[in-house]
């Protein structure tokens, strides 16, 4: 890290410290203490944590002399747990030393790091503590961190520091960067740092924008601004709340007082959440959460416990932890026989690792309603003999207790599923029953014997090479029977049957080849029999890298369970993000009327008329990008040469992607002021998606950032379009500015 990328951490820190700095908990992890690391039952060793100055840095030391300490970012921490709540620390610490222990998990892959403490008063105060600080970091608004250019700090980093860091981002900006120092110091002093903001946060595009509508003595009045949000963002805007973005963007005191909007606020109004793409409207939840469940689309997750292939990869119950706190609202469980009569989860007759079912279940338990209370249905692959299917259901009815569905809602027999309203805060289980669920409202308990609790093929695809390994048939268990309510798991036969002999809450699970058949086929068949029942879609046990398939063909025929590996961050899972993103990102979006009305006629891969088809024009200007970071942080000299790709998913007719030309040695600022255009026939099924990549013509371009969210939630305009990490994380300060309109085709 030079020294001006040293001078920008200490600088974003400021806000925080001004914020913070008469607050006992920031003196207190100022000052640090001895935390005790645990790795093993035998490696538990003394070091000394402390923040750094520039408050958004921790070292960890030891006593070892000359060694250095290490050190993590604080915007690089998901989440603080308090207690013994990962799986080293279930391990490796005793049960009574609960309350003294804590965790820190870091997104990505950084592995998390476990403590114990002397008390658990000190366990919550590190907790506390380091939970107010990532808050604070994480709720900087944009005055702060202007601000935290304009300190005096700056004078402490030479120009010859700053000239690398920028040649770091744009060869363009080192050059001119030079001029700033006018006195010939060597340091930035006074208005030279006035220069060099200006220098650096200096966007031609946004001048001429600007300069458009400010007509009242070079800035913006209120009625400016409403000229600029109705003809530009075609907002149903007023001069109220022309006045209200005033009030909330625009830096300057003197300018606010006479209700004006300077060019620094309209640049902050334009980087916030009133000018970005997203419609905010769509960040609660806003759609109707009344319907049945066969209604929604719902996140899903597939062989949820891997955290990375599924032959030969680790299990966890972090990876629930992790879809859970994504809003998935489905994840599986493959359950098998384990040791001292405890059914594992695992993927069977591979060399993945074994976790205990029970940990599981507690670790559902414990996060299943973190980011939405929406119901989370618990898909069980069972493998198990009767003793140990007893034992999961024994667990599933001791650890979630009463929210676990046990029976139908009402009493009487239902005629349809419950809604996600009615569901909040339950659990559901999906797996075979012995008997129709009428049976629960009258004396019929005649049982059917299961030739086998899973319909699912994925243990018989990675078993078929093993001559030895014979299909079994297993029993199943009253007991785990009976708490499968409104996902019984059946045979698919085909959609006349199921239309004949399926009851509503009779469900089938199909393997992403037969699924696709079967939308390619019978896509309309297959849409009704979706408005009445729930179909699951997972990819093929072939998939040993643990990729993906496409989801979009599947939401295009109504299918709502459509399980990814939420582990595997690429294209499919960034399709799932943004599908899921708006509605409170609650893990349920309701489908479109055409794909929930009986009348209805919709076939994805046939277009005709009918309410679906409301013809559009996307026009895409894709303009400029901002902090676009660097990919080899290694390299001194590493600048990356972006591209925009502009990516329409949706039926096929609507599916398209096109390309911007590539800058050379830009990361900071680069502009491409390039025009697409794409034809919309079925907008309520479409995601638009950006991507930004590194061009390089010897070989494949690397990832640089990516954006994808519904044409529904699409907004006109001028907006800016956020950009995020392969793993869904947002990227700080980096981001694309567009001009986006969504017209009726003539």
């Amino acid at each position: 890290m030079n020294c001006l990328q040293l001078g920008v951490h200490q600088l974003v820190s400021q806000p925080i410290y001004r914020c913070l700095k008469d607050n006992a908990d920031l003196r207190f992890l100022l000052d640090g203490a001895k935390l005790t690391k645990i790795r093993s039952k035998s490696w538990h060793k003394s070091r000394y944590f402390n923040l750094m100055e520039d408050c958004r840095t921790i070292m960890c030391s030891s006593k070892k002399l000359g060694k250095k300490g290490n050190t993590f970012l604080i915007d690089d921490i998901e989440s603080v747990r308090k207690g013994r709540q990962t799986e080293g620390l279930k391990k490796h610490t005793d049960p009574d030393e609960e309350e003294k222990c804590f965790s820190i998990m870091f997104k990505g892959s950084k592995k998390n790091l476990d403590f114990m403490v002397n008390s658990k008063e000190e366990a919550h105060r590190w907790v506390t503590s380091l939970e107010k600080l990532m808050n604070h970091a994480q709720n900087l608004n944009k005055k702060q961190e202007r601000e935290q250019w304009m300190t005096p700090m700056w004078r402490k980093y030479s120009r010859c520091g700053a000239l690398k860091f920028l040649f770091s981002l744009s060869k363009t900006k080192s050059v001119k960067l030079a001029k700033c120092d006018t006195s010939n110091s060597g340091t930035l002093e006074d208005l030279e740092i006035e220069e060099f903001y200006s220098l650096l946060t200096k966007r031609e595009e946004i001048d001429v924008i600007y300069a458009k509508y400010a007509k009242t003595e070079g800035e913006m009045s209120a009625r400016d601004l409403l000229d600029f949000l109705l003809n530009e963002q075609r907002e149903q805007a007023t001069i109220e709340s022309a006045l209200k973005l005033i009030e909330k963007h625009e830096l300057d005191e003197a300018a606010k007082q006479k209700k004006r909007m300077t060019k620094d606020g309209f640049v902050m109004y334009l980087n916030q959440e009133d000018g970005c793409i997203f419609n905010p409207a769509h960040s609660p939840v806003y759609q109707d959460m009344s319907q049945p469940l066969n209604h929604y689309f719902i996140s899903s997750s597939h062989n949820t416990y891997l955290m990375e292939d599924q032959l030969k990869g680790p299990s966890s119950t972090e990876a629930y932890v992790k879809a859970l706190m994504k809003s998935c609202r489905c994840v599986e469980l493959d359950c098998w026989d384990g040791p001292n009569g405890e059914p594992i989860i695992y993927h069977g007759y591979t060399l993945t690792s074994k976790i205990l079912f029970k940990d599981v279940i507690r670790a559902i338990k414990d996060y299943a309603f973190k980011t939405s209370p929406y119901p989370v249905i618990l898909s069980l692959e069972n493998h198990c003999t009767v003793e140990q299917q007893q034992l999961m259901a024994h667990h599933l009815i001791d650890i979630l207790g009463s929210a676990l569905v046990t029976k139908p809602l009402g009493d009487t027999m239902p005629a349809s599923l419950p809604s996600p309203e009615e569901l909040k805060g339950k659990f559901l289980v999906k797996g075979k029953r012995l008997n129709k669920l009428d049976a629960m409202f009258s004396n019929n308990n005649t049982t059917v014997e299961e030739d086998s609790v899973s319909e699912e093929d994925e243990a018989v695809d990675c078993k078929e090479n093993d001559q030895k390994a014979k299909k079994a048939k297993i029993k199943l268990a009253k007991e785990l029977s009976d708490i499968v309510i409104y996902c019984k798991s059946v045979h698919f036969g085909g959609f006349e049957h199921a239309r004949d002999n399926q009851s509503f809450y009779e469900m089938s699970s199909l393997k992403e080849s037969k699924a696709f058949q079967l939308a390619d086929a019978s896509a309309t068949a297959f849409i009704h029999h979706n408005m009445d029942k729930l179909t699951r879609i997972y990819p093929a046990g072939s998939r040993t890298d643990s990729s993906n398939y496409n989801p979009v063909p599947m939401w295009n025929v109504g299918c709502q369970i459509v399980a990814l590996n939420f582990q595997t961050n690429t294209k499919e899972m960034h399709l799932n993000q943004g599908r899921f993103l708006p509605n409170g990102f609650c893990g349920y979006i309701l489908k479109p009327e055409f794909q929930r009305s009986p009348s209805s006629q919709f076939n994805p891969q046939s277009l005709t008329e009918g309410p679906w088809l409301q013809k559009k024009v996307l026009h895409v200007l894709v303009i400029s990008a901002q902090q676009l970071p660097k990919l080899n942080k290694d390299k001194q000299n590493s600048i990356v040469d972006p591209l925009v790709k502009v990516e329409i998913q949706g039926v096929a007719a609507d599916n398209d992607k096109k390309t911007t030309h590539h800058i050379e040695n830009n990361g900071f600022n680069p502009m491409w002021n390039t025009k697409f255009e794409f034809p919309i026939s079925v907008p309520e099924l479409a995601l638009l998606r950006f991507v930004v990549e590194d061009h390089d013509s010897a070989s494949q371009n690397d990832y640089i950032g990516q954006y994808c969210l519904p044409l529904t939630s699409v907004r006109n305009g001028y907006r800016h379009v956020p950009l995020l990490t392969k793993r869904g994380d947002i990227i700080p300060s980096a981001g694309l500015f567009v001009h986006i309109m969504l017209m009726d085709q003539k």
